[in-house]
């Protein structure tokens, strides 16, 4: 049965699709680094220190919630606009400290927790037979209701998990962290240095991630330099992003860099994550704007092309986010919004239609709270809301 159509001005969803049953389980200064000359990586550590495997504790379902289940089919992949490239300015003091990151990216890469290679070549993606997954299990992935601000947690089958940025509320993520029963992290993201982003991954990182990802540019603001002080206390290791594959136990997490020739703007420098468990995909691309995604568009990238079953909203659903060629590329089943009580007029109506246009269910998380998706590698999936 088809899905209807998301009405964006009603509190639920409407939501049918392919039965998958399955139970939501709830859950320094940075070295912004130098490129090196071949392949573009930059990797790095602050002090050593001992890695523990992350862990979230099962904890029970608050509020009615509201489930979607549902499977992706494949579609025609339009080409997407090139865009043009605006120069990037020389390194600065923040490029320079990149230098001390070298050591231990390589540690990691040898053991095949980190794997650097290039841009997923063509006959790569979906369909292919080559997405790794397991049979059994779900990959969870949570959009954190943390108001104005991007915050989601990921979980793999085996219980090691992830968090890609956290909000601008350090009180709101750490509730909401409490709340998942999370004591552990594996991998911390930032997409880019905003304080819409960052401010709550501070007091995460009490909870010792190994490797925090960014996109190399340095922030200037007190919460980026109180951020950097919390991870080198606990001796993460610092890692620019290169297009490298992060093995989230049996989920692959696949770090998109942004475009070469993007000017020194962290909207357009934000770091993209594509999430593979299986058949079942999700993609998330920080506040990534139109230059950025049509950089991203003129790679003809196999690991951004969709469909998807899940896909973050670009910047809060603002108008200079997602528009019709880069959707027409992704082909998202669902849609998240993250999104609080705000004076930008996010998400906008121009982007709403949008959504509607491609016949995508549309959560928000003003209105429903934090979204829940448990993927199967099968490509089945359930989608529940907290309200």
């Amino acid at each position: 049965m088809s899905p209807k159509k998301p009405d964006p001005t009603s509190r639920k969803p409407a939501a049918t699709g392919k039965a998958a049953t399955g139970k939501a389980s709830p859950a320094r200064k940075t070295p912004a680094a130098s490129r090196n000359a071949a392949t573009g990586q930059a990797t790095g550590r602050a002090t050593p220190g001992s890695a523990k495997t992350a862990g979230e504790a099962g904890a029970s379902r608050t509020g009615a919630s509201r489930t979607a289940t549902g499977r992706a089919t494949p579609g025609r992949t339009p080409t997407g606009r090139r865009g043009r490239a605006k120069a990037r300015s020389g390194p600065g003091a923040s490029d320079l400290l990149g230098l001390l990151i070298l050591v231990v990216t390589g540690s990691l890469a040898a053991c095949g927790w980190i794997r650097q290679q290039d841009a997923a070549p063509a006959g790569s993606g979906p369909g292919t037979g080559a997405a790794p997954g397991t049979a059994g299990g779900t990959v969870t992935i949570r959009f954190l209701d943390v108001g104005q601000g991007d915050a989601i947690l990921i979980r793999s089958p085996e219980g090691k998990t992830a968090l890609i940025d956290g909000g601008r509320s350090a009180e709101r993520l750490s509730d909401q962290l409490e709340k998942y029963g999370v004591t552990r992290l594996d991998l911390m993201i930032a997409s880019h240095a905003d304080a819409d982003h960052i401010a709550g991954l501070v007091p995460a990182a009490a909870l010792k991630p190994r490797v925090f990802i960014n996109n190399g540019l340095g922030g200037t603001t007190q919460t980026w330099e109180r951020l950097v002080r919390a991870l080198q206390g606990v001796d993460a290791t610092f890692t620019k992003a290169s297009n490298q594959t992060v093995n989230l136990g049996s989920v692959k997490l696949r770090v998109i860099a942004p475009p070469p020739g993007m000017p020194d703007d962290q909207n357009l420098n934000s770091v993209g994550l594509a999430v593979q468990f299986g058949e079942f995909r999700a993609l998330l691309t920080g506040d990534s704007e139109t230059e950025e995604t049509e950089g991203w568009l003129a790679q003809e990238r196999a690991d951004l092309r969709g469909p998807f079953q899940v896909y973050k909203s670009i910047h809060h659903g603002a108008s200079n986010g997602d528009n019709a060629a880069w959707l027409a590329n992704v082909r998202p089943e669902n849609v998240v919004i993250s999104v609080g009580q705000n004076s930008y007029g996010h998400p906008t109506a121009q982007t709403l239609r949008l959504y509607r246009q491609t016949g995508a269910r549309v959560y928000r998380t003003d209105r429903h709270g934090t979204v829940t998706f448990e993927g199967r590698a099968d490509g089945t999936y359930t989608a529940d809301t907290e309200r």
